[in-house]
């Protein structure tokens, strides 16, 4: 299998160790995008890091040089403007594509973007499942009327720094549980992306940005970064929250992000998909 890795930031890296564990063999190739100012960075790493993934392992910091190449997967695994800027593309060319930045997606013209490719080219848009559980039954739920869906993100109050709950909040000195955003997944996402990809993920597989709530909590007494939702609807209820742990080099990602993302690359080469 050909791999194009669009960023070689945390996830990226991380995902690099998962790999060299889980591969039965190698891939017959790597392609990783990186910023040019990172590029030779990101090939000393790789050469370490990478050489149990693939049997080539190539890095490129010229975007239209990754998007002349040709693979069978492509992994973006670096931010709303990446999935803009190369996603569309290589899904019309019929090339499936994980989205790691699935916040991305409360852009609707995007959106448009991206299905248009999709059912033009033949590429599949994969969307992990990230840090939250249970969208299976989420989007299996879909058909049958949901009534509602309701999402709350907590998290510790430096995961919100560099954000706009910072105007709103004087995150150092928070004592106890707030909640700073009441809104929809769309809202959510948009003025959050580095934090909201799971509001928009169950979004996508229920009630839609508009329809679903959304309540995001900056608290001190957080265990980490903690998911919860509600979903009704007329064949079951339930009610899912799942504490993770931060990534160790990036306190808005949860650790469970990746492993997802893992999941999702293990199924396109295993046997058995679960």
């Amino acid at each position: 299998m050909r791999i194009g890795l669009i960023g070689y930031g945390n996830i990226s890296r991380t995902l690099m160790k998962l790999l060299s564990d889980e591969l039965a063999a190698p891939l017959s190739s790597l392609t990783v995008l990186s910023l040019p100012e990172f590029a030779e960075t990101t090939r000393q790493q790789l050469a370490e890091e990478g050489k149990k993934v693939a049997g080539e392992l190539t890095v490129v910091d010229n975007g239209e040089e990754f998007l002349r190449a040709s693979f069978d997967l492509v992994i973006e695994c670096a931010g709303h403007s990446a999935v803009s800027a190369y996603v569309p593309e290589f899904l019309s060319r019929g090339t499936d594509t994980i989205i790691v930045s699935i916040g991305a997606l409360a852009d609707q013209e995007l959106e448009t973007r991206l299905r248009k490719a999709a059912e033009t080219g033949g590429g599949q848009i994969i969307l992990p499942a990230g840090a939250i559980g249970g969208v299976d039954i989420l989007s299996a739920l879909r058909p049958t009327g949901l009534t509602s869906v309701t999402y709350r993100g907590r998290k510790p109050p430096v995961a919100w720094s560099g954000t706009p709950a910072e105007d709103i909040l004087d995150l150092p000195n928070v004592k106890e549980a707030v909640v700073f955003f009441k809104g929809n997944a769309r809202d959510a996402a948009q003025q959050y992306p580095k934090n909201a990809n799971v509001a928009a993920t169950l979004a996508l597989a229920g009630l839609g940005f508009e329809a679903t709530k959304v309540e995001l909590v900056a608290d001190p007494q957080a265990p980490g970064n903690v998911h919860e939702y509600h979903v009704e609807s007329p064949v079951a209820n339930y009610r899912i929250e799942i504490e993770n742990k931060p990534s160790a080099g990036n306190a808005k990602t949860s650790v469970t992000t990746v492993y997802s993302v893992l999941r999702a690359v293990m199924n396109r080469i295993q046997p058995v998909v679960i």
